[in-house]
């Protein structure tokens, strides 16, 4: 199974860069995974959210596949700790899932096309964190979900 992490942005400092790397190289052994950024034109930018929403919206549901299982993650979804990540990913895999596709929405959040289009609506925390540093945490939790699920002593339960 792919794992795709998609995210509605711009590029990412080079720290975090660093970070993602290093965690897409550490999961490797069991499992391919790879950044997305999704960019709209700077000459669509604009001040109007619901705009900006609806192109965002065009742009995922245009690169979305009826093969891709799309993961919204949202601060409303459900709340999963490490193990249940593993678990989830695992079905997945047991169900012969070709293309995970994480989703971190843009700044406004997504449409409710999106959001119906989404398999499931995860949420990694009751805050709000930066787009970037989202695109490392979920770095991190996928090569824990699969040192978990390969009985690494990455993850300490």
């Amino acid at each position: 199974m792919n794992i795709e992490i998609w995210s509605v942005g711009k590029e990412n400092e080079s720290f975090i860069d660093e970070g993602i790397s290093y965690y897409f190289q550490k999961t490797k052994p069991y499992n391919p995974v790879s950044l997305v950024l999704l960019q709209t034109a700077k000459k669509n930018a604009t001040t109007d959210i619901e705009r900006t929403k609806l192109q965002e919206e065009e742009m995922i549901l245009k690169k979305l596949t009826p093969a891709h299982y799309l993961v919204l993650l949202d601060e409303r979804g459900k709340m999963l700790n490490s193990i249940q990540w593993s678990q989830q990913f695992q079905q997945c895999m047991n169900q012969g899932v070709k293309t995970l596709v994480i989703l971190i929405g843009g700044a406004f959040g997504v449409t409710e096309a999106v959001k119906k289009r989404a398999n499931q609506c995860w949420s990694l925390s009751h805050l709000v964190f930066p787009h970037q540093l989202v695109r490392l945490m979920v770095s991190e939790q996928v090569y824990r979900a699969f040192s978990i699920l390969n009985n690494s002593p990455y993850h300490h339960s």
